[in-house]
Formats: structure tokens, C-alpha cells, sequence
């Protein structure tokens, strides 16, 4: 199943199983640190010659169905020999660390729309790909359109400026480079696992304020203006995240939104340090060929502002993905999901009563 509207997008990422609020801070390889993945490499898989040719096969099998790109599955782009390494991948994303870069896809010779069907069908291998935006969109490009940052209904993505610690809502969200800027635009990825023990070691009243609603700044997706988001969830020793500051923040924006009190703006900002901290973030700087993929529940994730070259053929370009993984199994964990599922439809039906008439149509992508 897809989900082709944000709406059921997000419904389903949303729906993380809670069942208490940890007391002591968490084990495990989602855990980690940037001072030490600097050190290491075995978050980098450098894609060689073999595994290459597979995936030149599996496309030129798929362009010979004739189909559309986005009409294209996982059974019309067949990698038998890599199930074993793709479900590695999946399973580092979804248990493991939280994310890794696959390296030397050669973007150049296979041209932008054989990058976008293998992009494309590698994520169906993956997951499941799911709607962006409220236009729908399953295969965005992240590039500067020129749109002015200012404007409340531009999403940071479509400029150059800087974009600050966020979670995306799926479980996963995927980034291929295309094209890299002149300077800048690094991307810069940290454990919201080791934010929130260290947030439980120094603060333990902050920490426990995650586990309660923020608003969240909608722009317009999903016809509301605000909707009432939990930043973290507990269950089965695994801490799910989403986070958001820029659109905690910008929340209050609207007409008879309270603005936050002084301790939601002491989370935000001791959030917000904690991840910019050098000793717990790493930096990537993704070259052409670089495929960045991110658990949304254990990563958060911002991006440099960058200046761009002036020939518009040269310009930084990435393909993105959101996807959808595969639910575990046990009758327990999807009584939880089904429960928390349509207690949130209940909150969506209730916001889009409240805020009916004030959303303002926009004609163009956030």
C-alpha cells in the first residue's frame, strides 16, 4: 500500500506504539556519536562493480516494460543477487544504527532519468514510497527553484537557505545526489536516541516534556493550519522521535495559538544545542553518486545553507524518497499502532473543524 496523500502519510508515521517514558538513558546502536562515526566507515557502503551491474540490469529491465517510471514496482526492477545486502540495508535503518550512505552510483553515464527509475525502484526494494507534499508528490527533487525563504508558504527544501535539526514524516527519507552546490550544503545527521539520553542526564524535566504534545506549523498540508504532534514515544525498549523546532516554533504564528511557555522554549533550545554539538552530530558532504538514507524515528537531520553555481545545468540537485518499512508483526505492537492510528484521525477530524475557512490555499510547494 502506498500512501499517496499526506494526510495517510503521515497518519501512518505518527502512529508510533508508546508505552511508558524511559528513566535511564538508552542502550543500543542507535545510540551512537559523531566523534566516534568519524572513526569509523561501516556506515559507508562503497557499491562495487558487481552490485553496479546488477542494478544496470534491473533498469534496462524495467524500461523494457514501457511502463512510467512511478508505475514501476519492485517486480518490474528484479536484484535477486542483492536481497541479502538490501535487507542489511533495511534492517540497519529500521534496528540498527539508523542510517548509511551508499557511494558510486555513476550518475554521469546513466543520466538523470535512469538515476530517477533506479532511485526510484531501490526504494521499492526498501519500503514503500509515500507522499511528500500535499500535491502528492512521491519523488521529489530538492534543488533551489529561487523561491524567497521568507515566505511562510515556501518550504525550506526549494531554497538555499540554511534548514535546522528536523525529522521528515516517514520512517525513512532517502536523498541521492545528482549535482553538488559550488560551497556549502553540507547534510548533518544525529542520533535523537543520544540527544534525548543526554538531554536525560542533564535535564530530566525537559526530557519528560517530549513525551507530551507540541503543535506543529502544518502549511496548509493536509488542510489545517496546526496539529498536535508527541515528539517521542517508548515502546519494546525502542524510543521513536520526531522533531521539529522550526515548526514547533512557528506554530504560534496563528490566531489563537498560545505562544510556548518558558520551559517548551528551554527544550527547544537545549534540543537544538545538543544536536548542533560537534561531539554528537556528523557532518556528510554528499558528492554525485552518494545515496543518503535516514531513520526518521532515530535520526534528526538539517542541511548548510550553500551557494549555488550561476549555470543553471550545474546546480545542486537531489533526488528524495520518503518510505514506508514494514511493520513488525506482533499482535501487541499493531493493537498499538491500530489504537494510536484513530485516536490521531479523531485529532485531524477535530483540527479541520476547528480550523475550517482559515487555511489559505497556496498554489505552490511549501
Amino acid at each position: 500500500m502506498i500512501y499517496r496523500s499526506i494526510t495517510s502519510q503521515s497518519l501512518h508515521y505518527y502512529s508510533r506504539p508508546h508505552a511508558q517514558i524511559p528513566q535511564q538513558p538508552l542502550q543500543g546502536s542507535a545510540a551512537w556519536y559523531g566523534s566516534i562515526m568519524r572513526e569509523r566507515s561501516d556506515w559507508l557502503v562503497q557499491l562495487d562493480n558487481e552490485q553496479l551491474s546488477v542494478f544496470r540490469h534491473a533498469i534496462d529491465v524495467a524500461k523494457a516494460t514501457g511502463k512510467d517510471t512511478q508505475r514501476l514496482t519492485d517486480k518490474d526492477f528484479p536484484l535477486p543477487e542483492l536481497a541479502s545486502d538490501i535487507q542489511h540495508w533495511r534492517r540497519e535503518l529500521q534496528s540498527g544504527r539508523g542510517f548509511l550512505l551508499l557511494r558510486g552510483v555513476p550518475v554521469e553515464t546513466w543520466g538523470e532519468q535512469d538515476c530517477e527509475l533506479f532511485f526510484w525502484c531501490l526504494g521499492w526494494h526498501l519500503g514503500l514510497p509515500g507522499a511528500q507534499n500535499r500535491f502528492g508528490e512521491l519523488l521529489g527533487h530538492v534543488r533551489d527553484t529561487g523561491a524567497d525563504p521568507n515566505d511562510p508558504g515556501v518550504r525550506e527544501y526549494r531554497t538555499r537557505v540554511n534548514i535546522s535539526f528536523h525529522c521528515d514524516a516517514a520512517d525513512v527519507v532517502g536523498l541521492m545526489c545528482l549535482k553538488t552546490a559550488k560551497s556549502g550544503g553540507a547534510s548533518r545527521i544525529a542520533s535523537s536516541v543520544t540527544i534525548f539520553n543526554e538531554l536525560l542526564r542533564s535535564r530530566p524535566e525537559l526530557a519528560s516534556r517530549l513525551f507530551e504534545p507540541f503543535l506543529l506549523d502544518a502549511h496548509a498540508e493536509g488542510g489545517l493550519e496546526t496539529f498536535p504532534v508527541t515528539p517521542c514515544r517508548y515502546y519494546n525498549g525502542r524510543l521513536s522521535t520526531f522533531y521539529h523546532s522550526g515548526y514547533f516554533r512557528s506554530a504560534t504564528r496563528y490566531r489563537g495559538v498560545a505562544p510556548l511557555n518558558a520551559e517548551e522554549l528551554e527544550l527547544l533550545d537545549a534540543y537544538d544545542a545538543l544536536a548542533a554539538n560537534p561531539n554528537i552530530h556528523l557532518d556528510m558532504d554528499l558528492q554525485p553518486g552518494d545515496i543518503q538514507l535516514c531513520s526518521n524515528h532515530t535520526i534528526v537531520h538539517s542541511r548548510a545553507d550553500y551557494e549555488d553555481h550561476s549555470d543553471p545545468a550545474l546546480r545542486r540537485h537531489l533526488l528524495r524518497l520518503w518510505l514506508s518499512l514494514r511493520e513488525p508483526r506482533s499482535a501487541g505492537y499493531r493493537w498499538r499502532k491500530t489504537h494510536n492510528k484513530l485516536q490521531l484521525l479523531g485529532s485531524l477530524i477535530r483540527c479541520r473543524w476547528q480550523q475550517r475557512g482559515r487555511v489559505q490555499a497556496v498554489g505552490h510547494d511549501q
